[in-house]
């Protein structure tokens, strides 16, 4: 038995829509130090330019907030909007933003999801549950799926630009702790964030080649 199994993990707060708003106001002022030549650029380890990859980040919290609209949600497949990618190997999204805007208007759309996601973290019941691929979710996981999304897609548009992005540690131990209680305690809570994401490596442990959260709620 390890020295440490019998240790209880730490508790933490609830992740809230205060922290889909802040995520959303940190990643909105690091991408707009974006250069307009670097928008189209390839954004990390992804297939997509960091313009899609912001987009698709949009339609994430668009969808995490959908999700939650209908007065009885779905609990065996997603609220039937139509994704639809706009090239091959694109992301295939419900939300686009208009090209002709530029990137001040992408990061408005963004902005915009983003407040959507909040307001029904904030409006619905704690009880209320809703389906996501990874697990039936209630409002909380869904904030925290949002969270998330923000940070680690904020990585992948600014990968390679500088300076590194570095979201508050308290933050990202919230969402570990929510939605990936697998995550390797001991290591700091962003780089673990990545890890669990599959987007780096930690001492002992490789680079993670599939991964997923745990959406269900937590006891």
């Amino acid at each position: 038995m390890s020295p440490t199994s019998d240790v209880p993990p730490p508790s933490f707060p609830a992740v809230t829509a205060d922290d889909v708003d802040l995520a959303v106001r940190l990643a909105v002022e690091r991408l707009r130090t974006v250069p307009p030549a670097a928008w189209d650029g390839r954004a990390g380890p992804l297939e997509w330019d960091r313009w899609e990859t912001v987009e698709h980040l949009g339609d994430d919290l668009f969808a995490y907030a959908a999700q939650l609209g209908p007065r009885t949600p779905p609990l065996d497949r997603e609220v039937p909007f139509a994704w639809q990618s706009r090239r091959p190997g694109g992301p295939a999204n419900v939300v686009y933003a208009d090209r002709a805007a530029g990137p001040a208007g992408l990061l408005c759309v963004l902005e915009a999801s983003g407040a959507l996601l909040a307001a029904m973290v904030r409006t619905r019941p704690p009880q209320l549950r809703a389906h996501h691929v990874f697990g039936v979710s209630d409002p909380e996981g869904f904030a925290a799926m949002g969270v998330v999304e923000t940070l680690v897609h904020t990585h992948d548009a600014t990968d390679g630009l500088g300076p590194a992005w570095s979201p508050p540690a308290d933050l990202c131990a919230r969402v570990l702790h929510r939605l990936f209680p697998e995550a390797p305690r001991g290591a700091a809570p962003w780089p673990a964030l990545l890890w669990a994401t599959g987007r780096t490596e930690l001492p002992g442990h490789p680079r993670r080649t599939t991964w997923r959260w745990h959406g269900e709620p937590r006891a």
